[in-house]
């Protein structure tokens, strides 16, 4: 079973929990989609069972058309948040990492065609892949944050964190406001341009800046 773990410490004391995500961050993002750039958050929820570590190889969904990489920074929760300002939403981050935040693309298309939820496309089994948590440090700068997928040695995605639509303060207030995080919750911030298939075979590695350096490959 998946369990959050903190870089150069033991497993997170807290079960994970879900998985709160946050579409359309990123405005080249949204554009490369054809998708407007929203005016709040576009929030969606995938369960625990999403969660897998990104270390290990990448299983994708078979026979369900191609599934696209969305390479984002993640936030482990590490304090109860509910209906909080944006300037007490800091001290409820215990740590800092990398997902992947999986998309069945064909599907996701098809399911937005009859305006029906993403849950399909977004929310299956392993869709969040995820790497080991850096412990928050209190005085980081998220705006100095950059964000590379590399795939067989190309970059695919690169991105400052401080290119987001919605600040992380402003971003976990709001969700606070709709869903209380919990200890163990996981929250993606969004994903910059560059979002596109995965094969079997690729050797991926994924980077936050000078904290994470994760390597894996898709099965």
């Amino acid at each position: 079973m998946y369990r959050h773990r903190i870089k150069a410490g033991s497993e997170y004391s807290h079960m994970p929990g879900k998985v709160v995500c946050v579409g359309r961050n990123y405005a080249e993002h949204a554009k490369e989609l054809g998708n407007p750039v929203p005016n709040s958050p576009l929030l969606f929820i995938k369960p625990a069972t999403a969660m897998v570590a990104m270390a290990e190889p990448v299983a994708l969904p078979e026979g369900l058309g191609a599934c696209h990489h969305e390479l984002e920074m993640a936030l482990l929760i590490g304090q109860p948040l509910t209906k909080a300002a944006p300037d007490q939403c800091r001290a409820a981050i215990a740590g800092i990492g990398l997902a992947l935040d999986l998309t069945l693309r064909e599907l996701q298309d098809e399911l937005k065609r009859k305006g029906h939820p993403w849950e399909r496309a977004k929310a299956f089994d392993g869709a969040s892949p995820l790497s080991e948590f850096v412990a928050f440090d209190q005085n980081l700068d998220f705006a100095s944050l950059t964000l590379r997928l590399t795939r067989n040695g190309g970059v695919q995605q690169q991105g400052s964190c401080g290119d987001m639509l919605f600040s992380v303060e402003n971003l976990l207030s709001e969700i606070s406001h709709s869903f209380t995080l919990v200890p163990g919750d996981v929250v993606l911030t969004g994903t910059p341009a560059g979002v596109g298939p995965l094969s079997s075979g690729d050797q991926l590695v994924a980077e936050l800046g000078d904290f994470l350096r994760i390597e894996t490959v898709v099965l």
